[in-house]
């Protein structure tokens, strides 16, 4: 499956804001964004989290970020759901298309959703992702403890210094992990549900990757 989505190509409300410090000594300076569109390719989307057709991506009409919203995608426990359900991940492989010239890196991730949690149950959002041929960046978990009602958010955020950059004029897709946990801890599952979501009811509730942008060192 392939489905190829443009700037402005979803109704998501985007607030995304670039990273502003410096560069580090050897980087090519950092810009704002580039001035031409980039386009997202949903190329592969597997696990029990992102069924096919429950996972949209938009890029923000300035280029400095884009969402990935999830119709389908929550983990639970308790009385009817499965052994199974108490996990759910993702696994979303993009073909990102940008300007000639330009290369990016994920400056910060902004995970949402809602979770109910029973008193004594807890519940886990985890995530990483890499480029295509290079190491994965490290597994950020990020944990809810009942009880709980409400909406949740989370922040992955890396010191410019450590950005990894897709390789200047190479073609190598982009790999986002995401894992939902729900745990009954000492709640009754027998009794009692809980559950944690990443799906999305309104537009408001997305996951959204801000990106930093630097123009490719010419040839020497």
């Amino acid at each position: 499956m392939s489905r190829t989505l443009l700037t402005g190509g979803a109704a998501a409300v985007l607030i995304a804001t670039a990273a502003t410090s410096a560069g580090a000594a050897g980087h090519t300076p950092q810009i704002t964004a580039p001035p031409d569109k980039i386009v997202i390719e949903l190329a592969t989307v597997n696990g029990s989290g992102c069924r096919e057709g429950t996972a949209e991506v938009a890029v923000a009409p300035d280029n400095t970020a884009f969402t990935v919203t999830y119709s389908d995608y929550l983990a639970q426990v308790g009385p009817g759901a499965p052994p199974t359900a108490f996990r759910k991940n993702c696994q979303l492989n993009l073909r990102v298309h940008v300007p000639s010239g330009f290369t990016y890196a994920i400056v910060q991730a902004d995970y949402r959703g809602f979770a109910f949690l029973q008193p004594g149950a807890w519940g886990q959002e985890r995530a990483n992702y890499y480029f295509q041929g290079m190491p994965q960046t490290t597994q950020r978990t990020h944990q809810f403890n009942g009880p709980h009602n409400d909406n949740w958010q989370a922040s992955d955020k890396t010191e410019y210094a450590d950005l990894v950059w897709a390789p200047c004029g190479e073609k190598r897709n982009f790999n986002i992990n995401t894992e939902l946990r729900v745990n009954a801890g000492t709640s009754n599952p027998q009794t009692a549900t809980s559950f944690m979501a990443m799906d999305s009811t309104d537009a408001s509730v997305s996951t959204l990757y801000h990106l930093a942008w630097q123009v490719c060192p010419g040839p020497k």
